[in-house]
């Protein structure tokens, strides 16, 4: 992992995207295009980067220049700690020739974004229930840790094709071409966002708070556990809140869950708390919503809620297993009884261990 940031050649960046050819774009942002730039290293080992350009209008450019802006604000005043669940900025770049023709030089992000994990892997299988659960605690705490920082960052475009995934699958809140850095002039700050996942009472620069990040993480918590897609026209209603808060309300949690998948007793109040969570996020009321800080520490309890449920059944089976047979007073039928429940909850374990 590279700490600090730095001033690449602008030459060896071209030269490691293949002059950004189509043939080494990874995906496409709001503003500009993200290239894997292979660097080759002195041990024959291949560094890879990811090279970000923006699309060329002076928009896009202006883009570009405050993610830069952006993410350099989260370092610094992080003191170059970079948050595990944040991308990885390293550096910028630019043309000699157009010094406004800047690159931003990001850690690669070799597998995917979590849109394509839910929605386009077909050939794979659908994400395990366990692992829905650790995207959404990860994601909430990168939310929290911009909304915290020092000036406070509002990312404006949280959504499935802007978390991204590392090499561990861990994943990382990505793309700030739209994120404001608090205190700024507010006031010249248009609304902005994708639909789907834009906060309804974002009408205004005035509307402008953490609270908008809020409405979409919701969202994208309601994508995760359904798998639907945030607008699918192809259903009714076709707006996923719309879908998912009347049963939400109505407790019928089983409804939302991606069927595909099913859930396994040890888990069902973690995921159907996070359901709740993003319930209150993509609220209409706007103060109803709690703030990234409150979302964290109600995620993170029912999390270890299901760990402290799932393993001491695991440890204490097992234990109660060994006791039982060392025991020649107790019924063959009694242990068979014992081990047939024994066998239920660790196929049930293991599966999600899988």
């Amino acid at each position: 992992m590279i700490n600090n940031t730095k001033e690449f050649d602008y030459e060896q960046l071209v030269k490691a995207t293949q002059s950004f050819s189509e043939s080494r774009l990874v995906g496409k942002g709001s503003h500009g295009s993200v290239y894997k730039g292979i660097f080759p290293q002195q041990n024959d080992d291949l560094l890879l980067l990811a090279v970000k350009r923006a699309s060329f209008n002076v928009d896009n450019i202006n883009k570009l220049q405050n993610e830069i802006k952006v993410l350099s604000s989260l370092r610094h005043h992080h003191h170059d700690h970079q948050n595990p669940h944040v991308v990885n900025f390293l550096g910028t770049s630019h043309d000699s020739g157009f010094k406004e023709n800047k690159l931003l030089v990001m850690e690669f992000m070799p597998n995917g974004s979590l849109h394509d994990l839910l929605h386009v892997s077909s050939a794979a299988p659908p994400p395990p229930w366990k692992k829905r659960v650790e995207i959404a605690v990860q994601i909430s705490r990168a939310v929290k840790f911009i909304h915290e920082s020092n000036p406070s960052v509002i990312h404006r475009d949280i959504k499935s094709t802007n978390i991204l995934f590392d090499s561990d699958w861990n994943p990382r809140l990505a793309d700030f071409g739209l994120a404001v850095s608090q205190p700024e002039s507010l006031s010249q700050i248009q609304p902005a966002g994708t639909i789907g996942y834009l906060d309804p009472s974002y009408t205004s620069p005035a509307k402008l708070s953490t609270k908008n990040d809020v409405f979409s993480f919701g969202v994208v918590l309601l994508e995760i556990i359904s798998c639907r897609k945030a607008i699918d026209v192809s259903r009714a209603p076709s707006s996923i809140v719309d879908w998912a808060m009347p049963l939400i309300k109505e407790d019928r949690i089983a409804e939302v869950c991606d069927e595909r998948v099913a859930l396994p007793p040890h888990m069902e109040v973690a995921v159907g708390q996070i359901l709740r969570v993003a319930a209150r996020c993509v609220s209409e009321k706007e103060e109803n919503r709690p703030e990234m800080a409150e979302i964290v520490l109600m995620i993170d309890k029912y999390c270890n809620f299901m760990e402290r449920v799932r393993f001491p059944i695991w440890t204490t089976l097992l234990g109660m297993l060994v006791k039982k047979k060392q025991r020649k007073s107790v019924k063959e039928s009694d242990v068979g009884g014992e081990i047939s429940r024994g066998k239920m909850i660790l196929r049930e374990i293991l599966a999600e261990l899988h």
